[in-house]
């Protein structure tokens, strides 16, 4: 399919809508937000240990060189733990619009490391359209709406640390499969955030879980699990800054819940918001960058 990468990428950004509006009720239900970040991430990793033992996937991990290893640890640590701690503690601290339009600004961040570090190409039409996106972003947010605190501030630091995980993951998905690092992400991810709980005398909130905190991870983990597996496979299949800036329509989707289940009211901004995004995906897609990714001129990280 020509286009399966960008389709992916929208799957992901369904999925991370659906998942930052949840999130934000869900994690009412535990009080800790680390204790209910570890408990939605384990069964999330779970699923993708049982796939690793898969012949194909078994096989090639089997076959993992050293630099590979080292990138999927490093994904595990940078983009499956600690921005999970920082990212759902500022979502207890502030509104699901917001911590959506921050780290939907992830397209920013991602477009100027793989120009640094994937030779990724942005012309003006790819710069054009980031700015389409991110006045699109902040019209959703609501201009009087926004304020920072230390909620956002954690929020807009585990949106930095996801960025440099995704041109990690961009650079070793040229020769791993995609459940692999999506494994690795949450796997190794997993491992820090049990140790992290288990440090600082958090053990007891892992062991004492209800049915209906149950309940709620599962849910979460599920739509978790979908976003991981979709954003990896669209990541590997497209540029970064390409595949990045599709996952941003996932704030309108958060915004038109809110609008649904919280507010009742549908609003102009909604509407213009829509139409901002939907122009800068034409404009980025007709004028896609294209990326020089592991040639001898590439730069290393």
């Amino acid at each position: 399919m020509k286009n399966k990468g960008i389709y992916l990428a929208l799957a992901a950004a369904v999925i991370s809508g659906f998942a930052v509006f949840f999130n934000k009720f869900a994690g009412k239900g535990f009080g800790d937000s680390y204790v209910f970040t570890t408990v939605k991430n384990i069964p999330v990793a779970t699923i993708f240990l049982s796939i690793m033992f898969l012949p194909r996937f078994f096989k090639e991990l089997k076959n993992l060189r050293r630099r590979e290893w080292t990138y999927l640890l490093s994904i595990g640590i940078i983009g499956g733990s600690i921005p999970f701690l920082m990212f759902f503690k500022g979502l207890t601290m502030t509104s699901a619009v917001s911590a959506a339009f921050i780290h939907k600004t992830l397209f920013i961040w991602v477009g100027i490391l793989a120009f640094l570090f994937l030779r990724e190409k942005l012309g003006w039409p790819q710069i054009t359209a980031f700015g389409f996106l991110f006045f699109g972003n902040l019209v959703l947010s609501g201009f009087n709406g926004l304020k920072f605190g230390t909620g956002e501030f954690l929020i807009l630091g585990a949106t930095l640390l996801w960025s440099v995980e995704y041109i990690l993951a961009k650079k070793v998905l040229a020769d791993v499969s995609s459940e692999i690092v999506g494994w690795a992400r949450m796997f190794f991810g997993s491992i820090a955030l049990v140790l992290f709980i288990l440090v600082t005398g958090r053990g007891e909130g892992l062991a004492n879980i209800n049915l209906l905190q149950l309940k709620w991870t599962l849910i979460s983990s599920l739509l978790l699990f979908g976003y991981v597996f979709t954003w990896y496979k669209a990541l590997k299949l497209e540029s970064a800054s390409l595949v990045t800036c599709f996952l941003v329509p996932a704030s309108l989707i958060t915004t038109l819940l809110n609008s649904l289940f919280i507010t009742g009211q549908f609003t102009v901004s909604e509407l213009l918001g829509s139409l901002l995004f939907s122009t800068a995906l034409v404009l980025f897609y007709k004028f896609r960058p294209k990326a020089e990714l592991y040639g001898p001129a590439a730069k290393t990280i």
